[in-house]
């Protein structure tokens, strides 16, 4: 068992499929999706920091005395299918998704009874928002189903009085906090508790080890569940399951410990903008070279859409998604249950990352630039004369090289036509029996 100590809970080996899995689908949703407007943020930024456009936004479109609590009713959700969503994260090849059960705005997307009318069962939707996307997951798919929570929440009453006492009262923790992280372990069962926002609390405040224990020791998800290292001032990076270190963390190197890059493909936002250009969200390239950077380098990626207050995913966002699920029907191989290689990105021609599939003994090489000469130039593999195989993932015949000085190979690859390759937007070298 567990004990309440970070020393004992960080000694807990993290469940294999969560290495494994390497991609992930976040989901920002809640009533900052009604403004949709400059950030998830919108609350914060427009009530207590008065940033000049959100306070323009809102005198611009909204009546004087118009409230926060007011779009609550206007998260209407009414064109929210968690069937269609779970298709599409099927098809994006994720492997597990995490939803916002609540932000730092204090909405809970289900009917949380230490919520009492700011839940999306009470207003907005009159729904369970949390069960119907956790069912049509697990119906339709095999993906793992998480639960992002915030800690704290920015306006709560209790929250900023326990604030104003440094923090040696607890009334908003016991009272709000904690019992909602029961409630939704014990409700839902999800595979990953994605815990976030401190406050400039320590995780004494919130009691979060002793949390922990009881999810590790006693819990439904105990044997499966994955947690982050968001749970008190100092923890990120140091303690919990896997580390998230900074929101868009992607170091470049190899880190000891199992880490997630959580980003998002809206450059600028989490949640839903209607106002956000087309040159504001990621290309399909830019994704591709940020999951190969990140799984090369021990990481996973959890790449984050803002679904509409109506319900909808975005078309743009679903292209992306689609689009990642195409590359990954093709280049899974080198991603999914992979393991860092010795050499984790190419010394000779920049652009290319390694991976390593153990089970077969294959080292995959991810580039993402086709090279002009027909030949790619790779530093770090060491070939042996007569053994060593070179194949195009997607592509039937196996490639000519020659070996370099020293080590490192150039390959030879085959001549195709934009139709011909095996798809469009990175490649990867299979190699066998190299030193």
């Amino acid at each position: 068992r567990y004990e309440p100590t970070w020393s004992s809970l960080d000694s807990r080996p993290l469940p294999a499929w969560f290495d494994e899995a390497k991609f992930g689908v976040f989901i920002h949703w809640g009533v900052f999706s009604v403004p949709s407007f400059g950030s998830e943020w919108f609350w914060w930024y427009w009530q207590k920091e008065k940033r000049e456009p959100y306070v323009k936004f809102m005198e611009a479109n909204y009546p004087p005395g118009f409230s926060y609590e007011d779009f609550g009713p206007l998260f209407t959700a009414e064109f929210f299918d968690p069937n269609q969503w779970a298709d599409i994260l099927k098809a994006s090849g994720a492997k597990y998704v995490v939803l916002t059960s609540k932000h730092h705005e204090g909405f809970t997307l289900w009917g949380s009874k230490y919520s009492w009318t700011w839940n999306a069962v009470d207003v907005g939707p009159k729904q369970d928002l949390v069960a119907e996307l956790a069912a049509s997951v697990r119906n339709r798919t095999d993906l793992h189903f998480g639960l992002y929570h915030s800690l704290f929440e920015w306006f709560n009453p209790l929250f900023l009085e326990d604030a104003t006492n440094a923090f040696q009262t607890r009334r908003f923790p016991t009272s709000k906090s904690s019992p909602e992280l029961y409630e939704i372990v014990t409700k839902y069962q999800p595979e990953i508790i994605w815990s976030d926002g401190d406050g400039n609390a320590p995780d004494t405040y919130w009691n979060s080890t002793g949390f922990l224990a009881w999810l590790y020791n006693d819990s439904p998800v105990r044997d499966t569940v994955v947690t982050n290292d968001r749970w008190g001032v100092g923890s990120i990076c140091t303690h919990g399951g896997f580390y998230t270190c900074s929101d868009r963390y992607n170091p470049g190197h190899l880190l000891p410990h199992k880490w997630e890059n959580c980003m998002t493909i809206d450059k600028r936002s989490w949640g839903y903008r209607r106002n956000a250009q087309l040159g504001d969200y990621l290309t399909i390239e830019d994704l591709v070279k940020q999951l190969a950077e990140t799984v090369s380098c021990g990481g996973n990626l959890l790449m984050n859409i803002g679904p509409t207050h109506d319900g909808r995913i975005a078309v743009v966002f679903e292209e992306r998604l689609r689009q990642m699920g195409a590359w990954l029907s093709v280049n899974g191989g080198a991603i999914y249950g992979t393991k860092p290689w010795r050499a984790q990105n190419d010394t000779a021609t920049p652009g290319v990352w390694y991976t390593f599939s153990p089970e077969e003994s294959k080292v995959n090489a991810i580039f993402l630039n086709w090279p002009v000469s027909g030949t790619l130039e790779l530093g770090e593999p060491q070939a042996k004369l007569g053994e060593t195989q070179v194949k195009l993932i997607g592509y039937k015949e196996p490639l000519k090289w020659v070996a370099l000085e020293g080590k490192g190979i150039v390959v030879a690859l085959p001549q195709l036509t934009p139709q011909q390759l095996p798809c469009q937007w990175g490649w990867t070298l299979q190699l066998t029996d190299i030193n």
